[in-house]
């Protein structure tokens, strides 16, 4: 397996292997991968977000427990919105509820990255096209959802899509816990046995439709505990293995 994170360095976005507490420079993850043998400690740099993808989509309803607390029937075809890219923030950086009046959930999610061009692949084939996967969250303005037929609006301000910090390679996605943390509290407990739809089928089904690019990425639902944030709050996204994500919470300026 394979880790690999994204940095601020001298101005410039650049990705490395992570190895320990060691930085090892690529040049860029998509395709063969060419160690250039600088290094740095991770400590000293800055984490930006995995990647700076052409589309970030988002899956509901994609586990059966949270179907089921939301009231609703589980989905016989994936349910899909687009969420913006600019929502994107990286690990440690602060989620700015838009709107602190409404309700806005939090939604951990295992987020998949595809690592090449993906056009009508096959089951058989679609994992040949996931480079890895990161945590997520798909931050979401409930008002406004519920108010609006499309959710792209209700899960796109600016900060609502934390990601990373890392993409770990190789990950068997069938069988992680997933939780989520607020304030040190779990308030998510659950397992990607839940999917409704697994990653596999999800790239299958989005291929079809929409070309997929390398660092797309895809979120793939979120399980059972969504509650509402609240400036001073601390979320903790942990999925199997991978370093946690972390972001505080404040109120935007408006």
């Amino acid at each position: 397996m394979a880790i690999y994170g994204r940095f601020l360095v001298d101005g410039e976005a650049r990705y490395a292997l992570i190895d320990g507490d060691t930085a090892r420079f690529v040049d860029g993850i998509f395709g063969k991968v060419q160690i250039t043998g600088e290094t740095s400690p991770v400590a000293e740099l800055e984490i930006l977000p995995p990647v700076t993808p052409s589309k970030l989509m988002a899956i509901g309803l994609n586990y059966a427990d949270h179907a089921k607390e939301s009231g609703l029937e589980v989905p016989t075809v994936p349910l899909l919105w687009i969420k913006a890219s600019s929502a994107i923030i990286a690990h440690n950086q602060t989620v700015e509820l838009a709107y602190p009046e409404h309700r806005t959930d939090y939604e951990s999610e295992l987020t998949v990255i595809i690592g090449k061009r993906a056009k009508r692949v096959s089951e058989e084939n679609a994992a040949d096209y996931i480079l890895g996967y990161t945590n997520g969250q798909d931050i979401s303005d409930r008002d406004i959802q519920w108010s609006e037929s499309q959710w792209t609006r209700a899960k796109s301000f600016d900060t609502y899509a934390p990601m990373g910090p890392y993409i770990y390679t190789d990950i068997d996605p069938s069988n992680l816990s997933i939780q989520t943390k607020v304030n040190g509290k779990i308030v998510q407990n659950s397992n990607t046995e839940q999917l409704v739809f697994t990653p596999a089928q999800l790239v299958v089904f989005l291929s079809a439709h929409i070309t997929l690019e390398p660092g797309d990425a895809i979120m793939t639902g979120t399980p059972f505990g969504i509650a509402p944030l609240k400036a001073g709050d601390v979320i903790e996204t942990i999925i199997g293995d991978m370093k946690p994500l972390v972001n505080p919470v404040k109120n935007a300026g408006r």
